[in-house]
């Protein structure tokens, strides 16, 4: 064959080879034709699952945030294991409300309904955290799709990689980091906090333990919030009982949750270090001054946070059940 030849098979080889990657790589149109009313189908069953109950929110919101810094945007963090030792088995899972997992597997059964065997669990979640943060009064965004589940979930990838209620700005700025997320899509990302609850037990340390020392409270947090939660979170308070992370609009995903830093009503350690720190302080002030500067912040680190290890076809299935791998 002369070198024209030989040209032209190389040509196509590459054309073949970008054709797999445009086929596969994210994109909102993914749907289109194989599954056109998917968005109407999850944004459905969102909305009859808040209206069951508002928990919904945010803890659809933190499962999509657990699950892709584990193995990436791939629903890992779905899957039960009879020998519970699946990511959700992880104690740093536990605490994941039931109601986020309910949402995205009625979601999937609706669509399963629709277009089975079509549309993977990773997308739906995807879907249904755009859907809750819209639904509570966030922005509208656009989510890329075109995901395959995950065939790899194991509690012991998630210990060491989740960030802690504990964690100073270094500390925050290093994990994300490592997902390629800097400072201003920690801050944001963090302004998820602006609905859901936390149970007492992972914050009681600033309110009567703070460094160590017995009865000491935490100096950077106000110190009339301090006395509710006390209230709240007794020394001796059980293992399920919760607060607001955000007292004052806790199931409004709005800027609030900035408002509450700069106020010393951070609940966290991690929440409230994000204004006390001098280096994270004026995107604080900017998210609580500019509602629309935090919401384009947040979609922007959302994006990024979709395309965390994305798998593909060659990698990855299309589970018929969230739960279970389809091989099992």
């Amino acid at each position: 064959m002369g070198a024209r030849g030989s040209n032209l098979i190389a040509i196509l080889v590459l054309i073949a080879a970008s054709s797999v990657i445009v086929g596969e790589a994210l994109t909102p149109q993914y749907y289109w034709q194989s599954c056109p009313q998917v968005q109407e189908i999850v944004r459905n069953e969102v909305r009859k699952k808040i209206n069951e109950t508002v928990v919904t929110i945010p803890a659809t919101l933190r499962m999509f945030f657990h699950d892709a810094f584990i193995t990436g945007s791939d629903a890992s963090v779905i899957i039960a294991s009879p020998n519970n030792d699946a990511e959700k088995d992880s104690s740093d899972n536990l605490s994941l409300a039931g109601d986020g997992f309910d949402t995205v597997i009625r979601a999937k059964k609706a669509v399963e309904a629709a277009c089975p065997g079509v549309v993977s669990c990773a997308d739906i979640l995807a879907m249904a955290t755009r859907d809750v943060v819209a639904l509570s009064g966030g922005p509208n965004y656009t989510v890329e799709l075109g995901r395959y589940d995950g065939m790899i979930s194991q509690a012991g990838l998630v210990d060491g990689n989740l960030p802690l209620p504990s964690f100073n700005l270094d500390d925050l700025i290093s994990m994300f980091a490592k997902h390629n997320l800097d400072m201003v899509d920690m801050i944001a990302l963090s302004g998820a906090h602006t609905v859901g609850f936390s149970h007492c037990t992972r914050f009681t340390n600033r309110l009567y333990n703070y460094n160590g020392q017995s009865g000491q409270i935490d100096p950077t947090l106000d110190s009339k919030y301090a006395s509710q939660l006390q209230g709240a979170c007794p020394t001796n308070v059980g293992p399920t009982i919760a607060v607001n992370m955000d007292p004052f609009t806790p199931i409004t995903f709005d800027n609030v949750y900035y408002t509450n830093l700069i106020n010393e009503f951070g609940l966290f350690s991690s929440d409230q270090v994000l204004f006390t720190d001098t280096r994270s302080r004026p995107t604080v002030q900017q998210f609580a001054a500019n509602q629309s500067a935090f919401f384009d912040a947040f979609v922007s680190a959302m994006g990024k946070l979709g395309r965390l290890d994305v798998k593909t076809s060659a990698n990855g299935e299309i589970r018929r059940d969230c739960t279970k791998f389809n091989q099992h």
